[in-house]
């Protein structure tokens, strides 16, 4: 094993993005150079408990191989689950921090025992949605000393919140389409003052939960019954809902990776199957097509990427992300729509694709972020918090 790097895989989680977190964990670990990494994946169950796997000396042939349960791989009961909370799954037991630190007694739950003392070098979360992206994740690894790949607290958690993430994009000077939020109370006590302030932006317009991604919750509405419909479907995935503009516009998009330091690949355009990119064209049809470069003019290319660069500034970022851009049709105007600071990473996805067609391969990727995080964990390590020895 010698100076491998070991890499803590986490994955699957409590969201409504649980089965495309598995797919990209799969993904990934089939890319992964095996010479020069030690696999350890943890899997996050729908109900919120922890499993660790074993150490992998090749990459797993199906999802579910990655859903341990107590007897082994696959996808099992939620009983014997590091860090198990009973009744109170949300919970996470004293015994996960030495689990993430690579203690050797609690490493493993299946398979052979990893007890050789070496600790974890770096934490890759390929968590999407709530409890993976919006920044609670990453506050754990940060409470446990442990170097991870991508947005730290901050701009994980803005990342996440579109309302937030649309407040700091419109302090940059970013451009951005209009747009209205409101929480569940508002909306339970004066769902007409919300109608009201939402039809401003006129119809059609689009319905988003503020705290999810993979177009999980978001409904295209073209009149009020409509709208109240897709509030309602909102709602159950998120206590906030914001409701944008349509522009009749291309879907540009941009991957950047960095830290302090970042760089944009050529941009991407996506063309959806449906009336709009929603979960079933990214996800279930296969019929939505991805051109990279996209066709716009150089000129063109080259704002989206500054824009995007600036967005991944704007929150903080660091590691990666996709920026996700408008131009509008009929005079070809930029609006940033949002950032995605864990995108999806499988090898077919718009992230790494996009990155391909700049000259970065996926193995290339994955080996500059783990790089990145270990970089960013040093720098952290040099601040003065003030704890004395």
């Amino acid at each position: 094993m010698g100076n491998k790097i070991r890499v803590g895989l986490v994955y699957g989680g409590r969201s409504g993005e649980h089965q495309v977190s598995l797919q990209t964990a799969l993904a990934v670990l089939k890319a992964f150079d095996y010479e020069r990494y030690e696999l350890i994946p943890f899997y996050i169950t729908p109900k919120g408990q922890w499993r660790s796997g074993p150490l992998l000396s090749a990459p797993p042939a199906a999802v579910a191989e990655l859903q341990f349960s107590q007897g082994g791989a696959g996808a099992g009961d939620d009983t014997g689950a590091v860090g198990d909370a009973g009744a109170d799954a949300g919970l996470v037991s004293n015994a996960l921090l030495p689990v993430l630190q690579g203690m050797s007694e609690n490493v493993l739950t299946d398979g052979e025992p990893a007890n050789d003392g070496k600790a974890i070098d770096v934490m890759l979360p390929l968590l999407h949605g709530t409890f993976g992206e919006d920044g609670t994740i990453q506050g754990l690894f940060e409470m446990a000393g442990l170097p991870y790949v991508g947005a730290g607290v901050l701009a994980s958690s803005v990342g996440m919140d579109k309302v937030a993430m649309k407040t700091m994009f419109a302090q940059a000077g970013l451009p951005q389409v209009g747009y209205r939020h409101f929480v569940r109370y508002q909306w339970n006590k004066d769902r007409e003052a919300c109608l009201r302030s939402v039809e401003e932006l006129g119809y059609p317009s689009f319905v988003k939960p503020a705290n999810l991604g993979s177009s999980v919750g978001v409904s295209k509405a073209r009149n009020r019954e409509e709208l109240v419909t897709a509030i309602e479907e909102a709602l159950r995935y998120d206590r906030k809902v914001i409701v944008e503009e349509f522009v009749d516009a291309r879907e540009i998009e941009v991957s950047v990776l960095g830290n302090d330091d970042p760089r944009a690949s050529v941009p991407g355009e996506v063309c959806s199957s449906n009336e709009f990119y929603d979960y079933k064209a990214k996800y279930t049809d296969g019929k939505s097509v991805m051109v990279i470069p996209a066709e716009i003019p150089a000129e063109t290319a080259e704002s989206v990427r500054a824009m995007a660069l600036q967005a991944f500034l704007a929150i903080d970022g660091s590691g990666l992300c996709r920026a996700d851009f408008f131009m509008r049709r009929s005079d070809g105007a930029l609006f940033i729509n949002e950032v995605n600071t864990l995108p999806g990473f499988t090898p077919y996805s718009m992230y790494p694709l996009m990155w391909k067609e700049s000259g970065v391969s996926y193995r290339e990727l994955l080996d500059t972020l783990i790089q990145l995080a270990i970089e960013r964990h040093a720098e952290r390590q040099s601040i003065d918090y003030g704890g004395g020895e």
